[in-house]
């Protein structure tokens, strides 16, 4: 019998992206705060209680590792730029387009020189700590750099940065010094696990194998070599130098939204720099669809490196088949050893606010679902 490596850090054998379905209790709480019916501090003592519980719902399902389900947070991505000095929320010209639905039209914009300090997120994180138990990790999830560095490059952002900056590049070196500053103020709080999540490579991907597919802002496509040096450049800038008991992933996605999607391709034209250079310690990667091609380019990825591979669907409660999910991890096996490898959900269960399409139940038993294969797998 195959003897694996037990996983004390993360990634673990099971695992999960890091958002969960928001209650009703906190939807309903957040439409009152909008309105004006309660106050700030009674949404907070919502969030407060709703966490607690998701905690405790997290650990009972056997989570090596939790978050707070993104509760806080009106999207992934976004609410940690606002929580950014110098940046502010604004209305985009236009939502996120995807496959069934546009989102919402909201995006950051730089309105000073911008910074790190006093980042909510490192309280958001303080609290989380303060109510697990006791031998129970708690994964801090942020955008990548290189997600932050394109959502500021929209054209209705871009002139904000050149209102105060000299050149793009002066820019980067101003948002790498903040994220700096949030994740050395996270690491002093006592966060050991960070998760970088980045829809950048996924975008890539889709708009080099379908070129009609990039959009009519931004990027075009003599660009998008150009775009995957500065991506994985400013992502390894953020991470060089950090603690070596900060363990850092990353999760690529194609987009996540009221169980639709936005991108489609293979990891082929990304998986250098992505896989060859990325200076992280794990790859969770969305492989529940045949958006996601074949599993090939994981021979790129080092051999110490983790592949967390996300064959579970999270925009839908139907579960999959078990043994069609093991046959998978054994084909993702010849190109990346089994022992490097774990199970998760593609993405999260609610990357916005609006969260996918099944019911909370579904979620649950997806995760056990997830748990039941991996110790089947690797015992």
């Amino acid at each position: 019998m195959t003897e694996f490596t037990k996983r004390t850090t993360s990634p673990f054998r099971y695992d999960v992206v890091g958002s969960f379905l928001r209650p009703q209790q906190l939807k309903d709480a957040r439409a009152q705060f909008a309105q004006g019916q309660i106050s700030r501090d009674d949404l907070t003592q919502v969030e407060d209680q709703c966490i607690i519980d998701l905690i405790k719902k997290e650990e009972a399902v056997g989570l090596h590792a939790v978050t707070d389900g993104e509760f806080r947070r009106s999207w992934w991505h976004l609410d940690f730029l606002w929580g950014l000095q110098g940046v502010e929320k604004a209305q985009a010209e236009e939502g996120y387009v995807f496959h069934d639905e546009i989102s919402r039209a909201e995006t950051a914009k730089v309105v000073v020189k911008v910074s790190g300090e006093n980042h909510p997120f490192v309280q958001h994180f303080k609290f989380t700590q303060a109510h697990v138990s006791a031998g129970t990790q708690v994964k801090q999830t942020i955008p990548s750099p290189a997600q932050a560095l394109a959502e500021f490059e929209r054209p209705e952002n871009l002139a904000g940065i050149k209102q105060f900056y000299v050149s793009l590049d002066d820019f980067c070196a101003d948002l790498v010094k903040a994220y700096n500053q949030v994740i050395g103020d996270l690491y002093r709080a006592g966060c050991r696990t960070l998760q970088l999540d980045d829809c950048t490579w996924g975008a890539l991907a889709d708009w080099h194998e379908h070129p009609e597919h990039i959009p009519a802002y931004g990027i075009d496509a003599a660009a998008l070599d150009r775009n995957k040096e500065a991506f994985v450049e400013i992502n390894n800038a953020v991470l060089q130098g950090l603690p070596a008991d900060l363990t850092v992933n990353t999760h690529v996605c194609r987009g996540n939204y009221h169980s639709t999607w936005s991108n489609a391709g293979g990891y082929d034209y990304v998986a250098d720099p992505l896989f060859t250079r990325e200076r992280v310690n794990a790859f969770y990667l969305e492989y529940d669809s045949e958006r996601a091609g074949g599993f090939e380019p994981l021979a790129q990825v080092p051999d110490d490196k983790y592949v967390v591979v996300g064959l579970v669907t999270s925009k839908s409660g139907r579960l999959e088949d078990k043994a069609a999910i093991i046959r998978r991890l054994e084909e993702a096996a010849k190109f990346h050893p089994l022992d490097k490898l774990c199970l998760s959900p593609q993405c999260g269960f609610s990357s916005t606010e609006e969260g996918n399409i099944l019911t909370e139940e579904q979620q649950w038993n997806k995760v056990r679902f997830i748990k039941e294969i991996a110790e089947e797998v690797w015992g």
